[in-house]
């Protein structure tokens, strides 16, 4: 038990030493680690075979510097993009798991906080236009 409570203790001296998304840099961080584990993910990575990561990535990167900086780069539809996948609720909720531990890997604050809500919103709102239950 002792044990635990020093890896506890560590993991908050830890997150709290990260700093808060504030530039593009910190969202292409933040992307390219959080895409490299949903590729690796036995669960995720069939429903992106194919993707051209070269081409995507810096899309992905667009749509959140929009999100979470007001950057105006971004043109497209996520949505639209998704309706070809085969996704479930379980799906939705290893992304989030490997997109809110990915945040915490690397930032605290209020706009990572704000990551992790929009994603969670992203995610509920995917779910109810693809009519997942």
């Amino acid at each position: 038990m002792r044990r635990i409570q020093l890896l506890n203790a560590e993991f908050h001296i830890f997150a709290a030493m990260n700093v808060d998304i504030k530039t593009r840099d910190d969202i292409t961080k933040l992307i390219t680690r959080f895409y490299e584990k949903v590729r690796v993910d036995e669960q995720l990575a069939p429903h992106f075979v194919g993707i051209d990561w070269d081409h995507h990535t810096p899309i992905i990167i667009d749509f959140w510097a929009m999100l979470l900086l007001g950057d105006s780069n971004y043109k497209g539809n996520p949505l639209a993009k998704h309706l070809r996948l085969s996704l479930k609720v379980d799906d939705f909720k290893q992304w989030l798991f490997h997109f809110h531990n990915t945040v915490d890997e690397f930032y605290s604050g209020d706009i990572a906080n704000e990551a992790k809500q929009r994603a969670q919103n992203i995610a509920a709102m995917f779910q109810y236009k693809l009519g997942i239950q």
